[in-house]
């Protein structure tokens, strides 16, 4: 009994020192910090394949365990030797995904800013935007009814420089006419994207990366598999017409919502370039939620 009574005033005492020994300031940082990088690693499992990866070095040091245990040395000396690389391995494995995180980092404009939760966009962009989203939207709603493809990114915080280098650079305003015309087939630039930023036509004829996921739907074609791609690497919103339905489809963080009407376009696109923009739309919420399950 009076052990137990010890031991419950040592641990009270501690829990005293260590409430003394608190500096509300730094520590209070100091945890959110750990927190937040702790919720990017999880997110950060959870949309690639580090989860599989996870599963596997798990089993690896299960085994290890148990050839240890065992006294198996010449396993024991192979598996020594390969945790003696696993920092580099590990590099090696996710070095996809470790590219992709660093230039989404890399090429934020505002990255502190985005951080914070704050946004960089003034009310002279966004009124730009607002218009670039209706002329874009009739322009979808005239070339879905022709059946006319066509592939459109909408630029927002994270830079997209290496893909408008790869097209015709433009500076142009947003119109139904000039997309339909630079979509408009045999014209030069049809095949490839249009790159709207800040509301304007930057560039046009650009090169997407086609996505690599092996999961997505087999009747998908390039233009949907580049613009799952594109939106998996940078946060853009890309808006696709199909050549073979005409439906129209917008991507998101490589979630995709096919057959979308001029009126949730309308939704959906404006939702992402209002002035509080810092959660997806509902709808592709529920999108994620059923593919997850």
């Amino acid at each position: 009994m009076d052990n137990f009574v010890t031991n419950l005033l040592d641990i009270w005492n501690k829990l005293v020192a260590l409430i003394y020994s608190y500096d509300f300031i730094i520590d209070t940082i100091d945890i959110l910090l750990v927190a937040f990088i702790a919720y990017k690693l999880i997110k950060f499992m959870r949309e690639s394949r580090a989860l599989h990866v996870v599963k596997g070095v798990i089993l690896i040091l299960v085994i290890y365990f148990i050839i240890k245990t065992l006294g198996m040395q010449a396993s024991t000396y192979l598996f020594e030797m390969l945790m003696s690389s696993f920092i580099l391995v590990l590099v090696i494995l996710f070095a996809p995904e470790l590219r992709h995180a660093l230039e989404s980092v890399g090429r934020s404009r505002v990255p502190i800013l985005r951080m914070l939760g704050l946004s960089n966009r003034n009310t002279v962009s966004q009124n730009r935007q607002k218009k670039a989203v209706l002329e874009i939207c009739k322009a979808c709603n005239d070339m879905s009814e022709k059946k006319i493809g066509a592939l459109i990114v909408l630029e927002r915080d994270v830079a997209l420089n290496e893909v408008v280098s790869t097209g015709v650079g433009l500076d142009a305003a947003v119109s139904k006419e000039l997309i339909g015309s630079i979509f408009f087939p045999n014209s030069p630039l049809h095949d490839g994207a249009v790159i709207v930023r800040d509301g304007r036509v930057c560039a046009a004829g650009c090169i997407l990366p086609l996505t690599q996921n092996t999961n997505i739907s087999s009747d998908l074609g390039t233009r949907h598999r580049a613009s799952i791609g594109v939106s998996e690497q940078s946060d853009a919103v890309v808006v696709v017409v199909s050549e073979e339905t005409g439906q129209v489809s917008v991507v998101h963080k490589g979630v995709l919502e096919r057959d979308v009407s001029d009126g949730v376009l309308i939704e959906l696109l404006t939702s992402y370039f209002s002035s509080d923009a810092s959660k997806p739309p509902k709808r592709f919420n529920i999108i994620k939620n059923k593919e997850e399950k």
